[in-house]
């Protein structure tokens, strides 16, 4: 029955000419049927050279909105309506705006995970690939780090010649994870490497082997002479590494690690959206676009 439905999956988006866009934290299942599979803004720039006029997203809503940014002449269309992420959605646009009188001297970078509202009152973008080169690249000394406060925490103490002001926020899913989850991971695999995404806290962050985005923390793995890894990050990320590289030996820091909304889009979800009778187009007003975009545009700036 899964055959026939991922067979049936494949043989729509050939006919429409429909593009599938997966995260990384997606199912194994759909994995397997996705023409893409990565992280969030990877996702979106890959989309900016795919010749199909319809993208489905298999993740949450701030992704698909960034596609649809990057993309405003496409129909991107997120699979499972209902699937958000409650740390872009944490800041109101009137909240940043007041910091930003308060305090003018300040540049405000947002982390790619926020909605596409709020980035229109942002000065620029970060991934948690990019965040450090970006925000050492930029000319303030002042930074105003949003949403994440642990990712922000990691890129003050890399950078004390910055002034980098934070509120409490951040992914709740990677903040849960504590110190004395580490050592119990630490005592039952001795001989792992520990890998760790940079939303989690500083004492958990502190005891790392490697602290990257979720596509470093995959290349690592994949390219490392060891041959057990510690993942500090949505455990959907063990279960690909195991299929990839069934040599090595994968185990998840926390039980806890597991995102409900990444989790919400079902294969039947991506079928529907596939067949037209399901998921959610996604609709940016051409202001908003225009604006959000200026602060991803000036991320994409500073890299280079």
């Amino acid at each position: 029955m899964l055959c026939d439905i991922q067979a049936e999956i494949i043989k729509l988006k050939k006919e429409k000419k429909i593009s599938i866009y997966a995260h990384s934290y997606q199912s194994e299942d759909i994995i397997e049927v996705a023409d893409f599979v990565g992280d969030s803004f990877q996702l979106s720039k890959l989309a900016t050279e795919d010749p199909n006029d319809t993208y489905v997203m298999c993740g949450v809503h701030f992704m698909a909105e960034t596609m649809k940014i990057l993309s405003p002449q496409k129909k991107v269309i997120l699979a499972n309506g209902t699937a958000g992420c409650p740390m872009a959605e944490q800041f109101s646009v009137d909240e940043i705006r007041k910091f930003k009188e308060e305090y003018p001297d300040y540049a405000v970078v947002a982390y790619i995970n926020t909605t596409a509202e709020l980035k229109t009152v942002c000065d620029v973008c970060v991934t948690s690939g990019s965040a450090l080169k970006i925000c050492e690249k930029i000319e303030n000394k002042n930074i105003l780090f949003i949403p994440d406060c642990n990712l922000g925490g990691y890129v003050a103490k890399m950078l004390p010649e910055k002034n980098v002001k934070l509120i409490p926020g951040g992914c709740p899913i990677h903040a849960a994870v504590t110190k004395e989850e580490v050592e119990a991971a630490r005592k039952l695999h001795p001989n792992a490497k520990l890998l760790v995404h940079p939303e989690c806290t500083a004492e958990v962050v502190s005891d790392a082997d490697y602290i990257g985005s979720t596509a470093g923390i995959m290349k690592f793995a994949k390219e490392s002479d060891a041959e057990e890894f510690i993942i500090g990050t949505e455990n959907s990320i063990v279960q690909h590494l195991q299929f990839e590289c069934p040599d090595k030996k994968f185990y998840p820091l926390s039980k806890k690690l597991i995102c409900c909304d990444m989790k919400a889009t079902t294969l039947i979800d991506l079928y529907n959206a596939v067949k037209g009778r399901g998921g959610v187009e996604i609709e940016i007003p051409e202001a908003t676009m225009n604006k959000a975009k200026a602060c991803i545009d000036e991320m994409l700036r500073l890299e280079k």
